[in-house]
C-alpha cells in the first residue's frame, strides 16, 4: 500500500484557506500551472473535487469544508514539531526526573542538588533509585532519566557519558581502631580483617591485585553489596572498609580515614543518559545541575582541606 504525499497537506491547507488557485500559488511561490497540478493530485488522492467553479470563482465542496479546520490544525501541529523548542521556563516546569545512583552519591550530593533544583524550578521533583548494577536497560526503556557510575562493559554502547569527577579509594575504620594510630604499611593493612564490597558477590578486586604485587593477601571477613553497608559495619566493629573517598564523605563522619598503602587506580564517576534526551531542554538543564553541584562540592572540599593535615594524619574525619 502506497503512502500519500504528506506535502500535499500544506498545499490543501493553503488552497482551502485562499479559495483560489492563483492566490494559493502566489502564497506558496508556485506557478499557477504547478498549483493546478497539485489540486489535481489532491482531487485524485481524496476522491473529491474539493474546489468547484461557481461563476468566476471557486467554492469548496462539503468534503472540503469538513477538512478545512482539521487540515489547518494538522499543519500547525506539524510546524510546531519541526520548529526549534521554545525557551525553557523553569519557573513553570512541572516534571519528575528519576536518577539511578548509589546511596553514597545521594548522601554526599543529594542535599545540594535538591536545593539547587528547588530554587530554579519549584515544580521539579527528583526521584533517586538505588543502582544495583550497571545494566543500561532502565535508561533504554525510559524508566530512568539519568545515572551516575563508572562506565564499564555492561554500559550500552549508545549511552552518552560525561565525566563528573575522579575518586580514589581509601581505608576507613572506627574511631579508636588500632589503624587510627601510627604508619599504615601494606603489611599492617593486609593483616586486618576486611569488608569487601561487590554487587556481584566477588571475593577479589583491585585492592587484592595491588596487595598481591607486594606478596600480601588480605582476609575478607564479609562481602556486602554497597559502600554504605560496609561503613555501617566498620563503624561498630574492628573490620576495615575500603571505599571511594568523595562518594562517602558524609557517610564517614566520626570515623578515621587513611590513604591506602598500595597503589589502586582511581575511578572516573560519570553522568549517563540515553541519546534520545540529548536535545531535551529540561533534561539538559538537570544534567547541568548535577555537573555544577559536583564541581561546587569538590571546590568547597578542596578549599576546606587547604592547610589541614592529610586524610591519613587525622584521627577523626
Amino acid at each position: 500500500m502506497s503512502h500519500p504525499d504528506l506535502n500535499l497537506l500544506v498545499t490543501l491547507d493553503v488552497l482551502l484557506t485562499e479559495g483560489s488557485v492563483a492566490r494559493a500559488a502566489r502564497r506558496l511561490r508556485l506557478s499557477p500551472s504547478a498549483m493546478s497540478r497539485a489540486l489535481a493530485r489532491l482531487r485524485e488522492t481524496t476522491g473529491d473535487p474539493l474546489l468547484v467553479r461557481a461563476g468566476r470563482g471557486l467554492v469548496p465542496t462539503p468534503r472540503a469544508l469538513e477538512l478545512r479546520d482539521r487540515v489547518g490544525r494538522i499543519v500547525q501541529d506539524a510546524e510546531a514539531v519541526l520548529r526549534p523548542a521554545k525557551k525553557l521556563d523553569l519557573k513553570r516546569l512541572a516534571r519528575t526526573f528519576t536518577l539511578r545512583t548509589s546511596e553514597g552519591f545521594v548522601e554526599t550530593f543529594g542535599p545540594d542538588l535538591i536545593a539547587r533544583v528547588s530554587e530554579e524550578a519549584p515544580g521539579v521533583r527528583l526521584c533517586f533509585l538505588l543502582k544495583p548494577d550497571r545494566d543500561s536497560g532502565p535508561l533504554r526503556d525510559a524508566s530512568v532519566d539519568l545515572e551516575t557510575g563508572v562506565v564499564g562493559k555492561a554500559t550500552g554502547p549508545e549511552v552518552r557519558a560525561q565525566g563528573l569527577f575522579r575518586d580514589r579509594f581509601i581505608g576507613v575504620v572506627r574511631a579508636g581502631h588500632p589503624l587510627s594510630e601510627g604508619e599504615i604499611t601494606p603489611a599492617r593493612y593486609a593483616a586486618g580483617r576486611h569488608i569487601l564490597v561487590s554487587r556481584r558477590g566477588l571475593d577479589r578486586g583491585p585492592v587484592d591485585e595491588a596487595l598481591e604485587q607486594s606478596g600480601l593477601e588480605r582476609e575478607a571477613a564479609t562481602i556486602v553489596g554497597g559502600f554504605s553497608t560496609a561503613l555501617a559495619l566498620a563503624r561498630t566493629s574492628d573490620l576495615i572498609a575500603t571505599v571511594p573517598e568523595r562518594h562517602t564523605e558524609a557517610l564517614r563522619a566520626g570515623m578515621h580515614s587513611f590513604p591506602l598503602p598500595v597503589a589502586v587506580p582511581e575511578i572516573m564517576v560519570s553522568l549517563l543518559w540515553h541519546p534520545r534526551l540529548d536535545a531535551d531542554p529540561a533534561h539538559r538543564w538537570v544534567r547541568g545541575c548535577v555537573r555544577d553541584v559536583c564541581t561546587e562540592q569538590h571546590t568547597r572540599s578542596t578549599d576546606t582541606a587547604e592547610g589541614q593535615p592529610s586524610v591519613g594524619m587525622t584521627s577523626r574525619q
